[in-house]
């Protein structure tokens, strides 16, 4: 199988050779072929020498790296064959977070795994796929038949849900749906324990926000005996986690009534009848400003309030007013988990812009803990886009 070949201009190799998965148009000197939207592309310096594998776009971002020379040995066809190795490899990895108490996880988290423009999702037996570029929706079939090479009868289904990713001309033509198997909805999961249900159908995402995982972990050290308020809960994560642990009280905000629906049956499915946990459809700045409840761990997890640059500015002053608010809100001696999932929002940017909260808030903030991703969502050195979940839990006095 032949490829197009583009080949880059003098100098514009380097960010290839140091494994940064984005080819800018800029960078292209002349093709050999004509790619349409999609295709599978060989990328090579000047002087002919071979770099790297990728799809095309006919874009700012010309092509989306999933295999280097230089790792690889030379160029590969994306076949069924390389997406099983591929994916087996993966998954070896992901091994030390699948435990008994855990079968939900990332197995493919885009650039950090090499995988450029793809999301794979495992829910107890039922793997998500979610493409960002049109050429992984493409591979979306092979990639289906490596998932049932590598995980054989544990594997209940396939489902994809590239609809809402995919770029909005081909998105439009694209219809959400099973590629294998089919599986009721909602899905139960364990995660450290805790059990979720999950429909990926029509919940957020792919359904569940794993990569809060081990800061759920840690908030549930700072919950026993603690009153705690969840806000933007979605399906109430913290909430479990709060109330296992053993919560004297939990409120749970959201505006949405379908996310407090969720929550409410996840509290439900873990701890039945409960008179420690309350549920608030209701914006969450108008619920801070409205209630003068004082909390002793307060948890602000928005949804990204920047997609761009240009939006930037805006989403720092309402991150400042939200935490602001937020800050108001605990009681002395206590605790905020505080997050941005904005990627144009930078880790210096977000401190900076909590400290300016505080000092609107008028409160005495130290620092406990610097918050990340876990480990199934990887970030390559070389790619530090991909980190893009920050958060900060502060002492406030």
């Amino acid at each position: 199988m032949s490829f197009t070949k583009i080949y880059l201009q003098a100098g514009r190799d380097e960010a290839v050779r140091r494994f940064h998965p984005w080819v800018f148009s800029r960078a292209i000197s002349r093709y050999e072929g004509h790619p349409a939207d999609g295709d599978v592309v060989e990328l090579f310096d000047r002087k002919g020498n071979y770099l790297a594998s990728g799809h095309y776009h006919d874009g700012s971002i010309a092509v989306r790296i999933f295999s280097f020379g230089a790792t690889a040995g030379g160029p590969v066809t994306p076949d069924v064959t390389y997406w099983t190795q591929k994916l087996t490899h993966i998954r070896s990895i992901r091994q030390a977070i699948v435990t008994g108490e855990t079968n939900c996880y990332r197995l493919i988290h885009g650039e950090g795994d090499g995988c450029t423009g793809l999301i794979i999702d495992i829910y107890n037996g039922v793997a998500i796929l979610q493409a960002h570029s049109i050429g992984m929706h493409r591979e979306r079939h092979l990639i289906t038949e490596a998932l049932k090479n590598v995980y054989g009868d544990e594997l209940q289904a396939v489902y994809d849900k590239s609809a809402e990713t995919l770029p909005d001309d081909y998105g439009a033509t694209v219809t959400n749906g099973y590629l294998y198997g089919q599986t009721p909805v909602p899905h139960p999961v364990l995660e450290n324990g805790n059990t979720f249900l999950i429909d990926w159908i029509t919940g957020q995402k792919t359904g569940f926000f794993l990569d809060q995982r081990d800061n759920r972990q840690l908030l549930a050290q700072y919950s026993k005996g603690k009153k705690v308020l969840n806000a933007f809960c979605y399906s109430g994560g913290f909430s479990v986690y709060a109330l296992k642990a053993g919560a004297s009280l939990v409120h749970s905000v959201d505006v949405s009534q379908k996310a407090i629906a969720l929550t409410d049956r996840n509290i439900a499915t873990n701890f039945g009848e409960t008179d420690k946990h309350e549920s608030f459809a209701s914006d969450v700045m108008h619920y801070l400003k409205a209630h003068d409840h004082q909390y002793d761990v307060v948890v602000l997890d928005p949804p990204a309030y920047a997609k761009s640059l240009s939006a930037r500015h805006r989403a720092v002053q309402g991150y400042k007013r939200l935490n602001a608010e937020g800050l108001r809100r605990v009681a002395k001696g206590g605790i905020l988990f505080t997050f941005s999932c904005s990627q144009v929002v930078d880790r210096e940017l977000f401190y900076n812009t909590i400290v300016a909260a505080a000092i609107e808030a008028g409160r005495q903030v130290r620092v406990l803990h610097h918050l990340s991703q876990p480990a199934d969502h990887p970030v390559s050195l070389f790619h530090p886009e991909g980190s893009y979940l920050k958060g900060l839990v502060l002492w406030v006095e």
